[in-house]
């Protein structure tokens, strides 16, 4: 009876382990499911091996994807990973951060005199070069 009283504790840690775990498993493959049925032509996505390519049209257990201009293969719907959102709004918000960093590079380089450190040699070598 000792070694039940002992054994109990361990049984119902395990047990909270797995149910846990099946109930990520779960939710990970409902995900996935509603990602394979809402896909269209014209999506762009990933497949598992890091591809990015088109959906051109889609079959019950297939989906054939344009990987290049007139190049169209056939994959397995399981090896779609995920969609890729379009990014208009992340190109301008690109856009803006890199004219930011544009001008704070401008105002610090106007009021370095010296720069010490590692990197000197390159700085002075890269202003030479922005001078020419």
């Amino acid at each position: 009876m000792e070694s039940f009283v002992l054994f109990l504790p361990f049984l119902l840690i395990m047990g909270g382990f797995m149910y846990f775990a099946s109930r990520r498993q779960r939710r990970a493959m409902q995900a996935t499911i509603d990602l394979h049925e809402s896909l269209r032509p014209g999506d762009r996505v990933h497949t598992t091996s890091g591809m990015e390519a088109t959906v051109v049209a889609l079959h019950e257990d297939t989906v054939e994807l344009e990987i290049a201009d007139g190049v169209v293969t056939t994959w397995m719907k399981l090896a779609v990973r995920d969609r890729i959102l379009p990014d208009d709004d992340l190109d301008e918000d690109l856009d803006e951060d890199v004219d930011d960093e544009t001008d704070v590079d401008d105002e610090t380089d106007a009021g370095d005199e010296e720069v010490e450190g590692i990197g000197q040699e390159s700085r002075v070598a890269k202003e030479s070069e922005r001078d020419t």
